[in-house]
């Protein structure tokens, strides 16, 4: 099913580490017309512990009002609503994306930590069970740099570049699609493709400047590589099966590795490309 008209972008909201994240939301909440919700989870087990039971709660609100301040200080006529749970934050979260246009987070600290990054990190799991398109924001800003989608010609893939151009359009932003193939594949052939699959896609942003580009080698290590410059990277969930709580390769790589933020694409509603060949697709816009 598609997300109402007014389905907001929903941000998980822990620390003040999360401000990052406050920040990206509220610029896209603007960019797509949709009001900006700030979710935060209380643990009563931790006010308990604490040297008052006060102390932890009044903490929580003071988040939510700076947080949201900061949201209108980026975005001045955004709507922002702010909200305190009683529940653990990921079940929360992956329990409330089912009615959001979009979720948005921080990454943990994974970029750049150099560590393996454990399976049940937060980002991770809500990739894999959001009911929406998940932002990754990290700690450091990204430079000004193009859109940058991986395609793999799945319908998945598909609606991963729908959403970026979408996005390069809103931004004023260059658009770089990026397919990468085996050594032994055909580049010109798969080239020709991407080439309609862009201009399929490019409909009211056809003003959005737009690069396609067809690499040999390892897809994850090539995007992370190609994503340093970029401003924004989005891939869908997992090419051909993008099933709930299953995560690809290529979007867990970009996940742990890629300096850049993260939207990992995941749709609801199937709705038709455009043109002759068109195949359909899964759609998360209203």
């Amino acid at each position: 099913m598609a997300v109402p008209a007014d389905a907001a972008v929903l941000v998980g909201l822990g620390s003040d580490l999360d401000l990052p994240v406050v920040e990206q939301a509220a610029q896209e909440a603007a960019a797509h017309g949709r009001p900006l919700h700030l979710l935060h989870t209380f643990d009563w087990h931790a006010a308990f512990a604490a040297d008052t039971v006060a102390a932890p709660r009044n903490e929580a609100e003071d988040l939510i009002t700076r947080a949201a301040q900061l949201a209108h200080q980026v975005e001045p006529e955004l709507t922002v609503g702010g909200e305190i749970v009683e529940s653990a934050m990921l079940a929360t979260l992956i329990r409330r994306s089912e009615g959001a246009f979009l979720l948005a987070v921080g990454d943990s600290g994974m970029a750049g930590s150099g560590q393996c990054v454990p399976a049940d990190t937060p980002a991770v799991q809500l990739a894999a069970r959001a009911g929406c398109p998940l932002l990754v924001v990290r700690r450091e800003p990204p430079p000004q740099g193009p859109v940058l989608v991986g395609v793999d010609g799945s319908p998945s893939s598909h609606l991963a570049l729908q959403w970026a151009m979408e996005c390069a359009g809103r931004r004023g932003a260059r658009l770089l699609a990026l397919r990468v193939v085996e050594y032994d594949e055909d580049t010109d052939a798969v080239a020709e493709q991407l080439s309609e699959a862009l201009a399929r896609h490019t409909g009211r942003n056809s003003s959005v400047p737009t690069e396609s580009r067809v690499v040999r080698g390892d897809p994850g290590q090539v995007l992370i590589d190609t994503s340093r410059t970029a401003q924004m990277t989005l891939v869908a969930a997992r090419g051909d099966e993008p099933a709930r709580a299953m995560l690809g390769a290529v979007a867990q790589s970009l996940l742990y590795h890629s300096p850049a933020p993260v939207v990992v694409v995941r749709g609801l509603a199937e709705v038709p490309l455009t043109g002759p060949d068109a195949r359909p697709v899964r759609d998360q816009r209203p």
